[in-house]
C-alpha cells in the first residue's frame, strides 16, 4: 500500500501524487464504503479516484539514484528493429513497450523511433506520424519521470541526459 503524499505511476496518467487515501467523501464512490487513493496528476488536472485494489498499474517512482544508474546505462540499451510497414502492427509493438510502464522499456522506444528515423532522412523520407507520436510520448514520460526523480525543471532534463551520457562515453 502507498501512503499519502508519494508520487506514483498510474497506469497511462504518467505521474501522480496520492492526495489521500480513505473513502472520497463527496463524490459517487462514497457511497460504496470502500477505501480509495485519491490521486492528483502532476502534469494535469483533476482528481483520480482509484480503489485500492486497482487493476490499473501502479508504481512508485524512480528514485534519484535509480534515474541516475539508469541514465548510466542509457548507451547499454538497445532500441529494437520493427520492421514492416503494417501501422497497426507497429503501433500494437510501440504500445506493448508502453504499457509496461518500465522506463528502460521507454528508452528503447525512443532509441528506436529515433534510429528509424535516422535511416528514413539518410534515404530521402519521413517518419511515420505515429511513430512520431509514440516517440515523442515515451520521451515525455520518461522526462517527466526523470525530471520528479531528480529534482530538475523537465526542460532541463534532456540536456542532463546528455551531458551525463557524453561523459561517460569519455
Amino acid at each position: 500500500m502507498y501512503k499519502k503524499g508519494e508520487y506514483v505511476i498510474y497506469g497511462n496518467n504518467g505521474i501522480c501524487r496520492i492526495e489521500n487515501i480513505g473513502i472520497p467523501k463527496g463524490t459517487p464512490m462514497a457511497s460504496s464504503g470502500k477505501d480509495y487513493y485519491t490521486l492528483s496528476p502532476v502534469f494535469g488536472s483533476g482528481n483520480i479516484y482509484a480503489p485500492l485494489d486497482t487493476k490499473v498499474f501502479m508504481r512508485p517512482i524512480l528514485t534519484k539514484a535509480q534515474a541516475e544508474a539508469l541514465i548510466e546505462q542509457i548507451p547499454q540499451i538497445q532500441g529494437e528493429n520493427f520492421e514492416g510497414k503494417d501501422v497497426r502492427a507497429l503501433s500494437e509493438k510501440y504500445k506493448g513497450c508502453l504499457d509496461t510502464h518500465q522506463c528502460e522499456d521507454l528508452v528503447k522506444l525512443i532509441k528506436t523511433v529515433y534510429m528509424k528515423e535516422k535511416v528514413m532522412v539518410e534515404s530521402g523520407k519521413k517518419l511515420a506520424k505515429t511513430e512520431q507520436e509514440f516517440g515523442k510520448l515515451a520521451k515525455e514520460l520518461l522526462h517527466r519521470e526523470f525530471s520528479m526523480a531528480l529534482e530538475l525543471p523537465y526542460e532541463e532534463v534532456e540536456a542532463y541526459i546528455t551531458k551525463k551520457v557524453e561523459a561517460l562515453s569519455k
